[in-house]
């Protein structure tokens, strides 16, 4: 867009300079004046040759409308970058946090393998001292199972996180991640987030550009309207000698647009209709953003509470399960009390896990 608003500008404000020429075979020659004074004004085989120079004085302010335009492209597209790098930062910095996820699940995950491969060698002690059934022994080499196969998952995932990691980064091979500490400032009040938003959100500024760049053409348009005024200049050589074979000449001239059959009324209908869709545009954007803020600040606080909830349910759940432990150990309760705890537990884990993730980035 930049170039066709460039080019347009061109058009009303550069000069332009053209060369045209002829060459004509005529069945007569035809000249008048005695021998001494002879002027051939249809030469038998006639050339001319014509050097010309046209520069635009006024054209309605359609190239000053055009200029406007072009830097309002550039400004739009200034915001187009910043904004691509807004979104490649917070899903670089997402990616990243998906790995330090993916270790801490890994983690999780074994030590559910530690959990369950102790049952299961307390499950064998018991049975082999005739406590409990091998239905026990069984169930406890499921559950090994299962978390094992749970890890691998886990480490699939990990992975997963770490390649898209790599391509973000642009590197190669495995590489070492670390939590962040983050140390974030008090929330600002929703109005003044709203505000913030509005004002310095790309996508927003690049609807107002393009609502700008609607109106620049309508008055742009209009000015099809106003007369438009040329100076020419230019330098003739030619074959008729009549009345002379060469000389240059400078003119000024106007067009005054009287009747058009319409052609510009509808052109600048077209352009109020583009307006017209800008403006939609941006009262929607408008919306879009401000709803965005809103949805960010519910997200916000649904993961405070999640995590803190988390929190409570992990120490509940291993407050549990050292009871369970020791009462299965004494054989009070059964396999399948252990094994509930145990699932309690790992499932606590990964809740808290998972509460300390952000969600994805589109």
């Amino acid at each position: 867009h930049r170039d066709q608003w460039m080019s347009t500008m061109d058009t009303y404000v550069l000069p332009r300079i053209g060369a045209t020429g002829g060459l004509v075979r005529n069945s007569d020659e035809v000249s008048f004046g005695g021998s001494d004074f002879q002027r051939v004004i249809l030469p038998l085989n006639d050339w001319n040759l014509r050097l010309t120079v046209q520069q635009p004085v006024f054209a309605g302010l359609r190239e000053q409308r055009a200029y406007q335009q072009a830097k309002e492209g550039v400004r739009s597209a200034e915001l187009g970058v910043r904004a691509t790098e807004d979104r490649i930062l917070l899903r670089t910095a997402a990616d990243y946090i998906q790995v330090v996820g993916g270790d801490a699940l890994v983690k999780v995950e074994e030590q559910a393998i530690a959990l369950a491969r102790d049952r299961l060698r307390e499950a064998r002690h018991f049975f082999e001292a005739g406590e409990t059934t091998g239905v026990d022994v069984l169930r406890a080499e499921s559950a090994a199972k299962a978390a094992e196969r749970r890890l691998a998952l886990a480490r699939r995932d990990r992975g997963t996180a770490l390649g898209q990691l790599r391509v973000d980064l642009n590197l190669d091979g495995d590489f070492e991640v670390g939590e962040p500490a983050l140390s974030l400032p008090a929330r600002p009040d929703e109005a003044l987030l709203l505000q913030q938003a509005v004002e310095t959100r790309a996508e927003v500024r690049q609807a107002k550009s393009t609502l700008r760049i609607a109106e620049l053409e309508v008055s742009k348009q209009k000015g099809a309207y106003l007369p438009t005024v040329t100076a020419d200049a230019g330098y003739v050589w030619q074959k008729t000698s009549f009345p002379t074979d060469q000389y240059g000449y400078a003119a000024l001239r106007f067009v005054v647009p009287i009747w058009q059959s319409g052609e510009i009324s509808s052109r600048v209908a077209f352009a109020r209709e583009r307006e017209r869709q800008a403006r939609l545009a941006l009262e929607e954007q408008l919306r879009t953003v401000q709803e965005d803020v809103r949805r960010a600040l519910l997200d916000l606080e649904t993961a405070t509470t999640s995590l803190a909830l988390s929190e409570d349910q992990l120490r509940s759940a291993e407050a549990e399960y050292q009871q369970v432990a020791d009462l299965y150990r004494s054989q009070e309760v059964t396999s399948l009390d252990i094994q509930s705890s145990e699932t309690n537990l790992n499932d606590a884990r990964r809740a808290l896990v998972a509460s300390r993730l952000p969600p994805p980035v589109s």
